[in-house]
């Protein structure tokens, strides 16, 4: 991480055929400048998702948190590419309810969530590798819009990034040409296993440098970050898929193309460095936050059922922990009990002001936990444009 000259472009434009310019980046790791404002966004960042980590660690059942939080960041990966459905109407379709939303947005964002839970049970058995990243994408583009960009293979076109309807001619980045992808994406799958650079910093790169190769016609925004968390649970950084950074550049949207066009175009890495820990630290804390808040919500609810008769109502509060919305079948099957118990127990929910029926149709009914929806709906709060001051030591 030693000093270079500013405002230099990390790889070059060549010509191609049709005479247009493509870029080609240099192999990772780069050169750029070290300060002591970066010093201390790396260190606020360590601090934040190590915070998290041990909350992931202390929780007696992370599955039940974490199952939310992935399709909370399966929305907002999916929204930043333009689809439009809501974190609530992917819940309750899940729970059977049903919902105006199109049924192609509903399977971007669900495709996503396949995509990331598999991605994470086969880092068991494979490493981080370009055969890893063809097999998300695989599952990402199964049966979606843009299905046809060949899911699981890389492009044998050229693709380019700008405004809707422009032109190779028009575009605002255009990445490797087909020919010249393999070169790139050699270097780039080695450099997932260095272990010379803080893995936050490394994620950092590792995902600046996917973008600008974009190897697939389709879905590269999306594989991306998805590769973020994958890279942090791969070198034990997080033990679970806890920390997403979606919400961060879906809110400053236009700060995040600018951070990965100024790295391409100048060789901005530390000002892009720097916006990504201040998204690491913030989105650490926001997880941390509202981890917290359904805890406390939860154990408020299993007070108030205390002196219940029977055991089922918790047991059944623990699933909509899981989920906001149930319909009484499924509830049923996943407790293994009939029906009517299954009703009786959401019913003693509705009773104690838990639970509230999400629709008035007479038959498959879904309630829905409102106040845990509201958590992880609710927005984050969003700081950027500037890195963290070194705290100064005292004299």
């Amino acid at each position: 991480m030693s000093a270079a000259p500013k405002h230099q472009p990390h790889g070059r434009r060549i010509r191609c055929p049709g005479g247009y310019r493509a870029y080609v980046p240099e192999p990772l790791p780069p050169r750029f400048e070290w300060s002591a404002g970066l010093a201390a966004a790396l260190s606020a960042a360590d601090r934040a998702v190590g915070r998290l980590a041990g909350e992931g660690r202390r929780l007696p059942n992370p599955h039940l948190l974490i199952r939310p939080f992935v399709r909370r960041e399966a929305v907002l990966s999916s929204r930043i590419e333009g689809t439009q459905a809501t974190l609530g109407e992917l819940l309750a379709a899940e729970a059977g309810a049903a919902v105006a939303r199109s049924p192609a947005d509903l399977r971007e964002v669900a495709n996503y969530v396949v995509a990331l839970e598999y991605g994470v049970e086969r880092l068991r058995t494979l490493p981080l590798s370009l055969r890893l990243v063809r097999e998300l994408h695989q599952r990402l583009m199964r049966g979606a819009r843009g299905d046809a960009a060949t899911p699981g293979g890389f492009r044998r076109s050229q693709n380019w990034i700008g405004p809707a309807g422009c032109t190779l001619a028009q575009a605002t980045f255009v990445p490797p040409p087909p020919d010249r992808l393999m070169e790139c994406l050699g270097p780039w799958e080695k450099f997932l296993h260095d272990d010379t650079l803080p893995p936050l910093v490394h994620a950092a790169l590792a995902h600046s440098q996917f973008e600008a190769i974009h190897p697939f016609l389709d879905g590269n925004g999306r594989v991306g970050r998805l590769l973020i968390t994958l890279l942090l649970i791969a070198k034990g950084v997080l033990p679970s898929p806890l920390l997403y950074l979606s919400a961060f550049f879906e809110g400053t949207r236009e700060e995040y193309y600018a951070r990965l066009l100024g790295v391409t175009e100048r060789g901005e890495w530390r000002e892009w460095l720097g916006y990504f820990l201040t998204g690491a630290a913030q989105q650490a804390e926001d997880a941390l936050g509202r981890i917290q808040r359904i805890d406390e919500l939860l154990a408020s609810w299993r007070e108030r059922l205390a002196r219940a008769p029977s055991r089922l109502p918790e047991s059944a509060l623990d699933l909509f922990a899981e989920n906001p919305f149930w319909g009484v079948s499924k509830l049923a099957a996943r407790l293994d009990v009939a029906f009517t118990t299954a009703q009786r127990a959401i019913d003693r929910l509705q009773a104690a002001g838990i639970v509230a029926l999400a629709s008035q149709v007479r038959r498959n009914r879904v309630y829905c936990a409102r106040e845990i929806l509201e958590i992880l709906e609710e927005p984050p709060r969003l700081e950027t444009g500037r890195m963290p001051r070194p705290r100064r030591r005292r004299p």
